[in-house]
């Protein structure tokens, strides 16, 4: 059973820099053991609540509370938190094994024992035997994981990671996602993951948080977030979401009320296609193909000279058989349970 007392809140915490409200009126519980992601585009508060929570910067009003206790005004030493920054911070004139134990050795816990537990974490991040290693000897994916190691070793209540990924190349990012979400799931620890990438957020969060502006927009598990877009701005930043509204609307719909509806929702059908009773349609000519190997992005321009986004899988098509359909005219179609209303728009 997790804890009832969140293992942080944040309780109408503002931050601003002179006339900019970096953060604004922002009110969260983030629970004990839980992967809690902070989503948002560069500027949009994220960072500066990272560092508000880990004490490196101070609210100009509300409070921060960690199990309890409110550390709005603690100094970071002070506070059972622990943070893995984007650049590892790791000490070039240490070894691997000295880097992992320094907080132990600060802390004047004997040798034998900071051996001990040194070895226990290279383990838990799969890098046994490296400890006398040095951090330049390492590959960017392995220095990721000391300062994992490092910032675990101290068992903090609560690990802060400030895109730590956002160094490495494509294949070891998914590679490591994977990683720090067992991991995580292995030391039983709140992690509170900030990034822009929405990727990374919809596949390692328990619950997540889409910030912009200062403000969070959405928080919710991923699969919510994605599939009930609560704003404009979470339909179009967490994945590709076609926004639809006015005329268009009304002639899909009915209504000219907003509406949002996933690319890979759509389907791609012949022009005529007869229209089942449960799904809406609209026609259209292809404009643009992107062939993108998994799946293929076609551009659909409808009458009026709206565009919609569909994506679809290519299960049985060929490159050649996605970019021949480019100047077809199509009718799309779609499940009206997709429809997604998108409230403050109308």
């Amino acid at each position: 059973m997790r804890d009832s007392i969140p293992a942080v809140r944040l309780s109408q915490v503002c931050r601003h820099f002179g006339e900019v409200k970096a953060v604004d009126e922002v009110s969260l519980d983030i629970l004990d053991a839980e992967f809690f992601t902070m989503l948002g585009p560069s500027g949009s508060g994220k960072t500066t609540c990272l560092r508000l929570i880990a004490g490196f910067d101070r609210p100009t009003s509300g409070s921060i509370l960690l199990h309890g206790q409110d550390v709005s005004r603690l100094p970071p030493y002070e506070r059972d938190v622990n943070t893995v920054f984007q650049d590892y911070a790791l000490f070039p004139h240490m070894t691997v094994g000295e880097n992992v134990a320094y907080g132990l050795m600060v802390k004047k816990v004997s040798r034998a024992e900071r051996e001990k537990r040194m070895e226990e974490m290279l383990e838990l991040v799969r890098l046994p035997g490296l400890a006398h290693r040095r951090p330049s000897q390492l590959s960017g994916g392995q220095r990721q994981r000391v300062a994992l190691a490092r910032a675990l070793i101290n068992n903090p209540r609560v690990l802060l990671l400030d895109e730590p990924l956002g160094a490495l190349d494509l294949k070891l990012r998914q590679q490591m996602q994977i990683e720090l979400k067992a991991i995580q799931q292995r030391v039983g620890i709140t992690f509170i993951y900030v990034t822009h990438d929405q990727e990374e957020a919809l596949t390692m969060s328990d619950r997540m948080a889409v910030f912009n502006l200062g403000k969070i927009e959405q928080v919710g598990a991923p699969s919510e977030i994605y599939e009930h877009p609560a704003t404009q701005f979470v339909a179009g930043f967490v994945g590709v979401s076609n926004l639809v509204s006015g005329d268009l609307a009304q002639s899909i719909t009915g209504s000219p009320l907003t509406f949002s509806i996933r690319p890979e929702k759509i389907r791609l059908a012949s022009s005529g296609t007869p229209i089942p009773e449960n799904m809406f349609a609209v026609d259209g000519r292809v404009r643009d193909v992107v062939y993108l190997g998994l799946y293929t992005r076609y551009l659909i321009e409808l009458a009026g000279g709206s565009d919609l986004v569909v994506v679809e899988q290519n299960l049985d098509t060929t490159s050649m058989d996605a970019l021949a359909v480019r100047g077809r005219s199509v009718r799309l179609l779609w499940q009206r349970e997709h429809n997604r209303m998108i409230v403050g728009m109308n």
